[in-house]
């Protein structure tokens, strides 16, 4: 079983400091999927991984909180 998987497995478990540890799992792989797609990228675009993560992550964020307002 991964370790997302197993974390997972754990915060149904009711397990409280599961989520702490899927954050960080889930970022760093959300930061290597967007470098491997802004590497396909024209040269001279200056959006970085970390920035792309955070872009989309917060727009996400936004989104949900506009929904429930």
């Amino acid at each position: 079983m991964n370790d997302v998987t197993q974390i997972l497995s754990q915060i149904e478990s009711g397990d409280p400091a599961a989520a702490e540890q899927l954050l960080p799992l889930v970022y760093e792989e959300l930061r290597k999927l967007a470098a491997a797609k802004l590497a396909n990228e024209k040269p001279g675009q200056t959006l970085q991984a970390t920035a792309l993560v955070h872009e989309a992550i917060g727009g996400k964020l936004a989104s949900k909180l506009a929904t429930q307002l």
